[in-house]
């Protein structure tokens, strides 16, 4: 099945998240600590949990940070308590946005993501207005000179739903949020080391912009993404490279 040319947007957005590491880390701890009190603190029983481990671990988090935050959120050691909540609206040409967030001052929150959009040029709306357009979906990406044969392969073989040809020759193996974790290692221990994954929100209709539209867009989920309790934020942008050199 052929996708769309996502692959220039994965390595800008991946540089970009590479170089606010240190914010990184604070939200692995609360996705540790807010699944960890939901679920226990196993994650072999915990699917959650054990996605937001295998999340930080990539990510070059320490074991013992993890630890640490698990024990919080299982009630070992005090600790504030985080509540989630999801935004969504609208930004340049009607893109779709929606924003996912834990905080322990829900006023703030709501008054900062509020900010972003209405500074930005964008519009919130109200709940549900966006997220029908959105599929959580487990994504592992490779790069054009992958074999895709043999990631195919490898891919059904694992459990994978689906793997997605991009216009650009680059690859994506597409699994649920429930078997992302294993179809990864079994595609490692395959021989399949995946230049990317993640756990998306993948929308089901794209929007494309021009150079000018993708730059403007990209100043509001930078000013989301900046705010201190928002975890992730999802478009279904579809941004020319050109844009990210702004």
């Amino acid at each position: 099945m052929a996708g769309h040319s996502k692959w220039a947007n994965i390595q800008h957005r991946k540089g970009k998240q590479d170089a606010k590491r240190g914010k990184l880390f604070t939200k692995f701890i609360r996705e540790i600590t807010v699944a960890a009190k939901m679920g226990g603190s196993d994650p072999g029983s915990n699917p959650r949990l054990r996605l937001a481990v295998d999340k930080a671990l990539g990510g070059n988090m320490t074991r013992d940070t993890i630890d640490r935050a698990i024990k919080k959120g299982a009630g070992e050691l005090e600790d504030v308590t985080y509540l989630e909540n999801r935004y969504e609206g609208y930004g340049t040409n009607g893109v779709a946005i929606m924003v996912d967030t834990m905080t322990d001052n829900p006023n703030r929150t709501a008054s900062d993501v509020k900010h972003a959009f209405s500074k930005f040029g964008g519009n919130l709306g109200a709940q549900g207005s966006v997220g029908y357009l959105f599929e959580k979906q487990g994504v592992l990406a490779y790069p054009d000179d992958a074999d895709e044969d043999a990631i195919m392969e490898a891919a059904l073989e694992a459990g994978a739903d689906d793997v997605l040809a991009s216009d650009d020759g680059s690859l994506e193996v597409i699994t649920t949020e429930e078997t992302f974790v294993d179809v990864k290692e079994t595609m490692i221990a395959a021989g399949h080391q995946p230049a990317h994954d993640e756990v998306t929100m993948r929308a089901s209709t794209d929007v494309t912009l021009d150079v000018e539209q993708g730059e403007k867009l990209l100043k509001l989920i930078d000013a989301l993404e900046d705010l201190d309790d928002v975890q992730n934020v999802w478009s279904n942008a579809e941004i020319p490279e050109d844009a990210y050199g702004s």
